[in-house]
């Protein structure tokens, strides 16, 4: 019974995100009607989600905050984050970024 009810929650939520969701797809369904000051600001949602999501793994080790040189995905985050800076390439920063944590992991100088 507890299991039945559970999954009538998740159906009830996962039905109110979606409503929440396309409530905001269906008032702003032509591209015209979004105010040019709301257009300006939802260009950062997409930096800002990724950061939310990202930043957390890089940051915090055993669930404390660890910024130093002993934070391998730190270090490799940041190598890979020059990569992108400087080529743009997507690929590119995710090779360097993860040779540069398997090198970091392993114990070879990057």
């Amino acid at each position: 019974m507890v299991a039945l009810g559970l999954w009538g929650l998740v159906l009830v939520v996962g039905l109110a995100t979606l409503a929440f969701r396309l409530s905001f797809i269906e008032a702003f369904a032509s591209a015209e009607d979004v105010p040019p000051n709301v257009r300006a600001a939802l260009r950062y949602v997409p930096p800002a989600v990724l950061a939310a999501l990202v930043l957390p793994a890089f940051l915090l080790v055993d669930g404390s905050l660890a910024v130093g040189p002993g934070n391998d995905r730190l270090l490799a985050g940041g190598v890979a984050a020059v990569v992108a800076w400087r080529t743009g390439s997507v690929l590119g920063t995710l090779v360097v970024g993860m040779v540069a944590l398997y090198l970091l992991r392993s114990g070879l100088p990057v």
